[in-house]
């Protein structure tokens, strides 16, 4: 029997992160300046989907190394990188002109810039930790840095706002600290981390997290697990991230590590289950561990000559950084998709595969989006099973199977996918041996990126 979750943050997540530094409601307009939220899914300002690869640096203690590692970590593959910065109350604050710099850094380097503010962690629990409303002080302090900067930066307010302690508080504190921002002007995209040490264990945020969404006028908040020993089978990971897609809630894995002193989180499970799903994740940390969990540091010395095991892990090892990033289409990128008007025929198209998997038997959701400037009347998809995957159903399309090869219809009410619109249809299988994600997609014969 493992700890029981009350126990499981209370010192050692403390340590790692203190001492070292329903439906879901209606989808923001597309319109959007920069990220926003759409059924469920993170998009960027070309209203591409974005899947954040990326890793988490501790510039607040570290800020003469930010300039190296943020260059590091771009090489590295990342398209995202998860910035510590310190509000004032327990870490020296990073002001005005410090925020500014660390975004420029970021857009030179071409990385979407998540910014976290991490006095809060363990609110409740850590003496002196302090509540969401002084992170929201915070921002607001440093509005200037962030106005503007919407098409390139996530605000996280802040990092794992509850210990193990009054944390039932967390839906009602969020839910003020997002009008008070709002109401301040400020339109990024809000990414909320879970109380419990970023756990939730007691599933207040998943509970809660339709809620939260439908306080926000602009229906633009990204919903943070941290995943470390309380994620130690495929089983919880799965089930925690699968109830989030199911609901058209949008999750990311902001923070997790190959081991923890609080249990031993299943690093492989978080990242297949996490591509599976089109889910961003960002590996803790960069480098500068300390109290114990030094092994977090993905290299040694931030010298990124000297990747750790971790670090080989998550950088090139299976879904991985280097074989699943794709940069973000605001920095002109074909990884993430083409500028809007760019494709002009049929068969431009994003395809995201949702996989639930329960070893002999599967269900995958399907959504095709059209990124052509032309409506569609009447597609055809292909793809390759990449195992023994047989289909048994489907519904809204029609599936023939050939071997591994699939061929789907539409059926009357899926026929049409206008300009920048989706349609999805779900289908039941059942596989022996390893079952993923097919590979790629062809839409009327053309390929399509995958999300």
């Amino acid at each position: 029997m493992r700890r029981t979750r009350a126990a499981v943050a209370t010192g050692t997540l403390l340590a790692a992160c203190a001492g070292l530094f329903a439906a879901a409601p209606a989808a923001q307009a597309a319109d959007s300046p920069g990220f926003h939220i759409q059924d469920g899914r993170l998009l960027d300002a070309n209203n591409k989907d974005f899947v954040m690869r990326g890793v988490n640096h501790a510039h607040t203690w570290y800020p003469d190394k930010t300039d190296q590692a943020l260059k590091d970590i771009k090489a590295k593959g990342a398209n995202t990188v998860r910035v510590v910065l310190g509000t004032g109350d327990q870490w020296t604050k990073n002001d005005t002109a410090d925020v500014a710099q660390v975004v420029s850094e970021c857009k030179e380097n071409r990385l979407i810039c998540v910014l976290e503010a991490h006095d809060t962690t363990g609110y409740g629990e850590a003496g002196a930790a302090v509540p969401l409303s002084k992170a929201v002080d915070y921002w607001l302090s440093v509005k200037d840095a962030l106005v503007g900067q919407e098409k390139y930066v996530l605000v996280n307010i802040g990092n794992e706002p509850y210990g193990n302690t009054n944390y039932t508080a967390w839906t009602d504190d969020t839910k003020t600290a997002i009008g008070r921002l709002r109401a301040a002007g400020l339109d990024h995209t809000l990414m909320v981390d879970a109380p419990n040490w970023g756990q939730d264990w007691s599933f207040t945020m998943r509970d809660n997290a339709a809620g939260v969404l439908a306080s926000d006028p602009d229906r633009n908040v990204l919903f943070d697990i941290h995943m470390y020993g309380v994620y130690d089978t495929p089983a919880e990971v799965s089930d925690y991230l699968n109830r989030f897609t199911t609901a058209d809630l949008p999750i990311v894995v902001g923070e997790f590590g190959d081991m923890h002193s609080d249990g031993n989180p299943d690093e492989d499970a978080i990242m297949s289950t996490a591509q599976s799903l089109g889910i961003g994740y960002m590996g803790w940390s960069w480098s500068g561990n300390g109290s114990g969990v030094e092994y977090l540091d993905l290299v040694q010395n931030f010298d990124a000559s000297q990747l750790s095991d971790w670090g080989k892990r998550l950088f090139d090892g299976a879904d991985g950084i280097k074989a699943t990033a794709k940069e973000s289409s605001v920095f002109g990128s074909t990884d993430g998709g083409t500028d809007p008007g760019e494709e002009t025929g049929a068969g431009a198209c994003t395809v995201t595969y949702r996989l639930s998997d329960w070893g002999s038997s599967f269900n995958a959701d399907v959504t095709i989006r059209n990124t052509s400037n032309q409506a569609l009347d009447g597609w055809k998809l292909d793809f390759s099973f990449s195992g023994q995957q047989k289909i048994n159903s489907i519904w809204n399309a029609k599936a023939t199977q050939s071997g591994t090869d699939v061929h789907i219809t539409p059926e009357s009410w899926t026929n049409s996918i206008p300009s920048g619109g989706t349609v999805s249809f779900g289908l039941n299988g059942s596989s022996t041996g390893t079952n993923s994600a097919p590979s790629s997609f062809t839409l009327d014969s053309k390929s399509c990126t995958t999300a």
